[in-house]
This record gives structure tokens, C-alpha cells and sequence, in this order.
């Protein structure tokens, strides 16, 4: 059991005798090498064609060009600040717990191994730069319609080096929350769920409503687009989750059948809430109840059962679906694919009922020394509000800094429009020459 529970928290802390050791001189594992190549692979299948695919099909068909190109760019951008200064940001060699020392800017002087794996830190780079690149593209979804471009890269790119990387560090990195709290994320529910779905609801608040929210409906124009994009993003979380074990182990598999029965559940769930509140179930409540299953389970799923990730994907369900309910109809708040209420409320959750299924008598992992279910419970408490904290007050710091400079918002007739012409000059979909 314990060295089931090191190696899912082999990104966390990093101990100093570990660094001590020489990581130019081991030999890695092939196996465990080619398993991060493949889960780094299926995370991009996430972050472009998967997420593509979803939002777009949610909006709009005057904005789905626009939503497509915007998961690309940011996607890209993020990959780019990765690799200048977001790796050595998250994962230098720890300094004071708050930010990663400079010895990897550009990504030079890797070891041949990542210290506390058997992959080459090139290999761990990359996997890693998957997740730096989904977690902003996942924001997309707050401001479709009415964000511009411009500003969308520009605050982006900060982001990515302000927010995600620091939070990194605190976790995964050696940093604060993990080496002196005892914070635990298994797969991204605070580094990558909570950040990007706190800072979506910042952003959307920011920007204000679209143009006739919430008294017009806004239906999503291709439902069957947003169903093939959620099932991508299924399958890729496998790499998300799976390769997050670091190696081609029990853990990876154990880690993919958690994630699987979460999704699996949660999907189901949505249904029946929808079939009971709604009279009908939708092929948009399936593919939302499966990504809320998924966005729950990622910070649990190599730490639990898979009764437990059950348990998460139903909660995770539930929890969304009234969230929603929440921010957009008594709250008002547009945002406009449910980002905080899916990937925010989402994480914050998993992250939470981790503690608890942590416990081995409900088939976890088990506890670190001198840990039990109370305190690890105040050790996530913790975790959860800082991020969330970080994220929002960064958050709208940034915004608005970025909107000195590149306006944030389109113009009323360009919004109207839509930003497929308006801002970029093309046609999702020539229906007049069909």
C-alpha cells in the first residue's frame, strides 16, 4: 500500500535527500516513458480536437469557428510560456515553497531522469506542458461570444505563468501546500479544475452578460458536435488521470477504471435529475454528467476505490447540476458553458471527498503518518480555499491590466454578428450555398 501511495503522489513534495541524488547519471523505465508519451498525447486530444469539438458545438454556430480557434491559440500560447518559464515556475528545484527555482527556464539543464520518477524530464515536461495547456483553454468556455480575441491571448498567457504555474509548484512542484500542509491532488481537481473554473467565473463576471442573458435562450446549434467532444475528452482523460501515476502501473490502471466508473455515473445521474426536473433526458446533460463526473474524480483517482469514484461521479453530478441552477438562473452570472459550475464545483468537491475516501476502510490508499480523515479534511480545506483565493484575486488583476491595453469586450454589433466574421472573417458553416 505504501508504494502504491508514493508513486500517486510522485509529483507532490519532493524530498531533499531525493535531490541530493544525481539526475544525469540513472537509466529510465521504457515502459514508463512510452505510457507519459501516450498520455501526453491523449491530454492534447483533450485540449484541441475534444474541447474544440464540445464548446463549439454548445454555442452559437456564428461564434463556433471563433470558440475552436480560441481553444487552439490559447492551447498554443500556454505551450510556449510553458516552456520559457511555466516549467521551472511549477517545477525548479524548490526554493522557499512558493515559486520554483530558474535552473529549467527554456527548458534547459533537464536531468536525464525527473527526480522521483524513472522517465526522462524531457518526457515529464511535456506531459506536464499538456496540462499547462488545457487548463486556460478550459476558461474559453466563460466568455464565448463576447471576448476579444486579443485580449483572450494576452490574459491567457499571463495567466498561465501567474496562476497555473504557482499553483503547480504549491502541489506538485515541492511547494507549500504540499511539503507543510499536506495537500494532496492526484491528477489536477485544484491545479487544473479549480483554477480554471474560479478564474472563469471571475472573468465572466468581468465581462458581463451577453447580449439578451438570461431572458433569450441561447440553445447550443450542433448537440451532436458537443456529444463527440465529450466522448474525446472521456477517452483522453485516461491519459489525464492515468499518466498522472507516472508510471505503467496498478496505479495507472486503477487510476483509469476510477476515472471511467466516475464519468460513467455521473453521466447516468445527470440524466435521471434532467428526466425528473426536465421531463426529458439530453444528449447535453450526458456529455455535461460525464465531464462533471471526470472534473470530480481527477483530484481522487488514484487515491480511491472505484465504489468510492462511483460515489464521486453521483455527488460530482448532483452538485454540478444545481450549481448551475445557481449561477445562471438565480445568480445571473453568464457564464456561458458552466465552466465554474462543471470544472470549479467539480474540483472542489473530488478534492474534498478525497479526504474522506482516503480512508483505508473505505478502500483507499491510506493516510500519511500522523495524518487521519479530520485533519486530512482541514489539510484540503486549505488547499481548496487558497487556490480558489489565488485564483480569483489574480484572476482579476490580470483581466483588467490586460484591458488597458487590448479591450476586453467586442463591440455590441460585432457581438451580434458573431465573432466568426467579426473577428476573423470567416464562415463556420456555408449553409446559403449548400
Amino acid at each position: 500500500m505504501m508504494r502504491k501511495f508514493a508513486a500517486a503522489i510522485a509529483i507532490a513534495a519532493v524530498p531533499a535527500a531525493a535531490l541530493a541524488q544525481d539526475p544525469y547519471s540513472a537509466a529510465g523505465d521504457s515502459g514508463d516513458t512510452a505510457w507519459l508519451l501516450v498520455s501526453s498525447a491523449l491530454v492534447l486530444l483533450m485540449a484541441l480536437p475534444g474541447l474544440g469539438l464540445l464548446y463549439g458545438g454548445l454555442v452559437h454556430r456564428k461564434n463556433f469557428l471563433s470558440v475552436g480557434l480560441q481553444c487552439g491559440a490559447v492551447a498554443a500560447v500556454a505551450s510556449l510560456t510553458w516552456i520559457v518559464a511555466g516549467y521551472t515556475i511549477a517545477f525548479g528545484l524548490p526554493t522557499n515553497g512558493v515559486l520554483g527555482a530558474g535552473n529549467a527556464w527554456m527548458l534547459i539543464d533537464l536531468g536525464n531522469l525527473r527526480v522521483g520518477t524513472a522517465v526522462p524530464e524531457s518526457t515529464f515536461a511535456m506531459f506536464q506542458m499538456a496540462f499547462a495547456a488545457i487548463a486556460p483553454a478550459l476558461m474559453v468556455g466563460a466568455w464565448v461570444g463576447r471576448a476579444r480575441f486579443s485580449w483572450v491571448l494576452g490574459f491567457c498567457a499571463l495567466w498561465s505563468l501567474v496562476v497555473y504555474a504557482p499553483v503547480a509548484h504549491w502541489i506538485w512542484g515541492g511547494g507549500w501546500l504540499a511539503t507543510n500542509m499536506g495537500v494532496l491532488d492526484f491528477a489536477g481537481g485544484m491545479v487544473v479544475h479549480m483554477t480554471a473554473g474560479v478564474s472563469a467565473l471571475v472573468t465572466a463576471l468581468l465581462l458581463g452578460k451577453r447580449a439578451g442573458f438570461p431572458k433569450t435562450a441561447m440553445q447550443p446549434h450542433a448537440p451532436g458536435l458537443a456529444m463527440i467532444g465529450a466522448m474525446l475528452l472521456w477517452v483522453g482523460w485516461f491519459g489525464f488521470n492515468g499518466g498522472s501515476a507516472l508510471a505503467a502501473t496498478d496505479d495507472a490502471s486503477t487510476a483509469i477504471i476510477n476515472t471511467h466508473a466516475a464519468a460513467s455515473a455521473a453521466a447516468l445521474v445527470w440524466l435521471l435529475v434532467e428526466k425528473i426536473s426536465l421531463g426529458k433526458p439530453t444528449a447535453v446533460g450526458f456529455a455535461t454528467g460525464a465531464i462533471a463526473g471526470l472534473a470530480t474524480v481527477t483530484p481522487a483517482a488514484g487515491f480511491i476505490s472505484p465504489g468510492a469514484a462511483v460515489a464521486l461521479g453521483g455527488a460530482g453530478a448532483v452538485a454540478c447540476y444545481g450549481t448551475i441552477q445557481l449561477v445562471k438562473r438565480k445568480l445571473a452570472i453568464d457564464d456561458s458553458l458552466d465552466v465554474f459550475a462543471v470544472h470549479g464545483i467539480g474540483g472542489m468537491l473530488g478534492s474534498m471527498m478525497l479526504a474522506i475516501f482516503l480512508s483505508p476502510s473505505l478502500g483507499g490508499t491510506g493516510y500519511a503518518e500522523g495524518f487521519g480523515m479530520v485533519n486530512m479534511i482541514a489539510a484540503q480545506f486549505v488547499g481548496v480555499a487558497v487556490v480558489a483565493l489565488w485564483s480569483a484575486i489574480a484572476s482579476a488583476v490580470l483581466a483588467l491590466g490586460v484591458s488597458l491595453i487590448f479591450p476586453m469586450r467586442v463591440s455590441a454589433d460585432e457581438e451580434r454578428e458573431g465573432q466568426d466574421i467579426a473577428s476573423h472573417g470567416e464562415r463556420s458553416w456555408d449553409l446559403e450555398g449548400s
